[in-house]
């Protein structure tokens, strides 16, 4: 997993997968576009307006289900 946190943007992408096979992006509401590949399949997620509290790194934790 890879993550970019835009502080200049004020965004965040998290790639689960290979950027490179992104096909398809879509805003999903609450400012959050997920990327998906050719099957579909979620690679990556892009948070806009995310202002972290601090400096620090950001640490990130999600919940995935099944289809």
């Amino acid at each position: 997993m890879d993550n970019k946190n835009d502080r200049t943007g004020n965004t965040l992408v998290v790639w689960f997968g290979n950027p490179q096979d992104e096909v398809e992006a879509k805003e999903m509401g609450d400012e959050v576009i997920l990327m998906k590949d050719h099957q579909g399949q979620v690679i990556g997620f892009e948070k806009l307006n995310f202002l972290p509290p601090s400096d620090s790194p950001v640490r990130i934790t999600f919940e995935t289900i099944a289809p």
